[in-house]
């Protein structure tokens, strides 16, 4: 299924040149201007400008007598188009399938490609920050086809990511220009009371083909996905990619795994001779009709064995939709990393950790990115702070866990409060109160006093804890702690479960 981003930057012509120059505080108004005709009119305005009632096609008279000492800079149309593009072809970190949408737009086809970001709406918060902190205004969101993404960037939430399949309930209410129709058609069919896309759902096809053309029809199928919408889109890198035409077009999977093979084959020769290897893969096929399919895989270290290249991308073509034939298949690695050669494991021997990797990779493949880590540790007196994640291949950084200090098998990830009863007032528990049971403590070992780590925050100045390992009559594990000396009112909790 197609899955399309749209980047709307509203303010792309006076945000680039503040971007550039420096420009004035954002709450002071900048428009660009150029010519129409005889007079000097507004081609684009900022935010505060448009606060200020200046739109686009407003004469620059009237806007500098609207707005006193209003910061107006030359319109460039060719070098804002120039400056899309480029940002486009940046976009293909996230995709191998970007077009630009001028004057103002980027689209991007996702599908088989967001889970390397954590899933879509990840994927829509990373574009849209990213964007943000170089300076950008930027309203960005996903849908099955570029015109539902086109008008949900537009008209509903900055960020929006619409339902696989369920776009259609969505556009319904949306006004008929984020249908990108003529401003003169929307105005022609706004005087016969058709002003919603809902309007158009059941009017007739004919009067309204003979009196506003295919616009209205097209654009409103394109965007429920009753015909397709081909993109221009952008050629990746030629550096690291191979390609394959096809004398006819093909669609059945098993020639599609074939062909994964020998593409991975080309490349891994390709990369060997550079001595690098991929990190990322993004293969992507055209159909005779005009509409690419792309998937993309990752990789934990860099690699170039076709073997293992071929089995991650064969798990994701199922994704692929042939339609009625692909012609030609592209395999590129955007993301490489330097390997060197080096000595294979001899029988007998330790193997190397490619192996490991190759694992990692299928797990992550399967799982997602986000669910395949290990615990590294930390140098931290609070043990809920003394572990962190790390990605499953980072290597080792020195730092141990203290020999010496037993810990449970399971660290509550936030202490549970419990009711003790104890002899003293500062001696271990006779008995506690967890989750509604009353446990009796048969053994007791402690205390062993924690303080708190001063130098990151004030209220832990003066932060205690004293932690006991007890062990109920039915021989269960427990640590304990309370988090202050007795006659200052403390409390007691549960931290872990288990040996200890």
């Amino acid at each position: 299924m197609r899955r399309v981003v749209c980047v709307f930057l509203p303010s792309w012509p006076t945000d680039r040149w503040r971007r550039r120059h420096g420009g004035p505080p954002p709450d002071e108004p900048v428009v660009a201007a150029g010519q129409d005709g005889p007079r000097r009119v507004l081609t684009a305005v900022d935010r505060a400008a448009r606060a200020a009632g200046l739109r686009p096609g407003l004469a620059l008279a009237q806007a500098q007598a609207m707005v006193p000492g209003l910061a107006v800079i030359a319109a460039d149309p060719e070098e804002d188009a120039a400056a899309l593009t480029r940002l486009a072809a940046w976009c293909l970190i996230y995709a191998p399938l970007v077009a630009p949408d001028p004057p103002d737009g980027i689209w991007i086809d996702v599908a088989g490609a967001a889970h390397l970001q954590g899933g879509e709406a990840a994927l829509l918060g990373s574009l849209r920050r990213r964007l943000a902190r170089a300076g950008y205004r930027v309203r960005v969101a996903l849908a099955d086809t570029p015109g539902a993404a086109w008008a949900a960037a537009r008209c509903l939430h900055p960020e929006t990511v619409l339902p696989p399949a369920g776009q259609r309930p969505h556009l319904l209410d949306l006004p008929l220009w984020a249908l990108r129709l003529a401003p003169d058609t929307v105005s022609g069919l706004a005087q016969l009371g058709l002003t919603r896309v809902a309007h158009l759902l059941d009017q007739p096809r004919g009067p309204l083909r003979l009196r506003f053309g295919e616009a209205p029809g097209r654009r409103l199928d394109q965007a429920l996905g009753h015909v397709p919408e081909p993109l221009a889109y952008l050629a990746p890198p030629a550096e690291h990619a191979v390609r394959l035409a096809f004398p006819e077009p093909i669609g059945a999977p098993e020639t599609l795994a074939q062909v994964a093979g020998r593409l991975c084959a080309m490349l891994a020769e390709a990369l060997a001779r550079h001595g690098l290897g991929a990190r990322r893969l993004d293969l992507v096929f055209r159909r005779v009709d005009g509409l690419d399919q792309a998937v993309s895989v990752g990789t934990a270290r860099p690699s170039r064995d076709p073997a293992h290249l071929a089995r991650l991308l064969t798990e994701r073509l199922p994704q692929v939709d042939p339609g009625h034939g692909l012609d030609e298949a592209r395999l590129s690695a955007p993301r490489v990393e330097r390997l060197d050669a080096r000595q294979l494991a001899a029988p007998g021997e330790e193997p190397d950790s490619d192996a490991m990797a190759e694992l990692v990779d299928r797990l992550v493949l399967r799982l997602g990115p986000g669910r395949v880590f290990r615990r590294s540790p930390v140098e931290s007196e609070w043990p809920e702070r003394a572990v962190r994640r790390v990605a499953p291949l980072s290597p080792a950084t020195g730092v141990t866990w203290p020999a010496d200090l037993p810990r449970p098998g399971r660290l509550l990830p936030v202490p549970e409060p419990v009711a003790v009863l104890a002899a003293l007032p500062d001696a271990p528990p006779t008995a506690f109160t967890w989750r509604g049971t009353r446990r009796r403590v048969a053994r007791a070992d402690g205390p062993e006093r924690i303080f708190g780590e001063w130098w990151l925050a004030e209220d832990e100045v003066a932060a205690t804890r004293d932690y006991y390992r007890v062990e109920d009559e039915t021989g269960a594990r427990y640590w304990l702690f309370r988090d202050a000396l007795t006659r200052d009112g403390a409390r007691w909790w549960l931290h872990g479960l288990g040996e200890a």
